[in-house]
């Protein structure tokens, strides 16, 4: 079991004890920029634009996965980090595929009171070490245009832009937004 220990903050890997905690963290966010996509037969550019009054995203409870906040099939892991009261700060879901040696980052949360504290950083270390044991060529993600504060942290971390797609939400409670691809080198 690999632990990480961070100032006031302990990480591990999941367990199935940790499957309610890990569905009751509050991933909203409030953002007062998003990013407004142009996209032609050319490419897309993204451009940051002000929202006035600022943006707040509560995400829609998602179905059970039945992984039981384990996580661990072989190349799939769930790593979490609890404060020192013991409470779930966060936690994040990584899948690794072979055929193109990438690791899939298919949930990051950070608790709002914990946030701005290198959490969300020492989970991507966490899941940078899970993708070098695999062999990964890079980490990849998805995230909406509008979670600006996740794509500033995640380009702090040293991920870029490499795609978009602009019907992936349509018919989803988050109809109008963006999804934004980014990438990573597993150096």
């Amino acid at each position: 079991m690999t632990t990480v220990d961070h100032t006031a903050y302990r990480y591990r890997r999941a367990v199935p004890e940790d499957t309610d905690a890990i569905e009751a963290l509050d991933g909203s966010f409030t953002t007062r920029t998003v990013f407004r996509v142009t996209a032609d037969d050319d490419g897309f550019a993204l451009r940051e634009m002000p929202v006035d009054p600022p943006l707040t995203k509560v995400f829609p409870e998602e179905e059970a996965d039945g992984d039981g906040g384990g996580g661990d099939d072989g190349n799939a892991r769930t790593f979490v980090a609890q404060g020192a009261a013991g409470d779930l700060a966060g936690f994040i879901t990584v899948s690794y595929s072979g055929w193109n040696r990438r690791l899939v980052v298919k949930n990051i949360e950070v608790a709002p009171e914990h946030r701005g504290r290198g959490v969300g950083r020492a989970l991507m270390r966490l899941a940078v070490e899970f993708a070098r044991e695999r062999g990964a060529g890079h980490l990849w993600l998805e995230v909406s245009n509008i979670n600006a504060p996740a794509i500033h942290a995640y380009r702090r971390m040293g991920f870029a832009f490499c795609g978009l797609d602009t019907s992936l939400y349509d018919g989803t409670p988050s109809e109008g937004e963006q999804a934004l691809y980014m990438s990573m080198p597993c150096l």
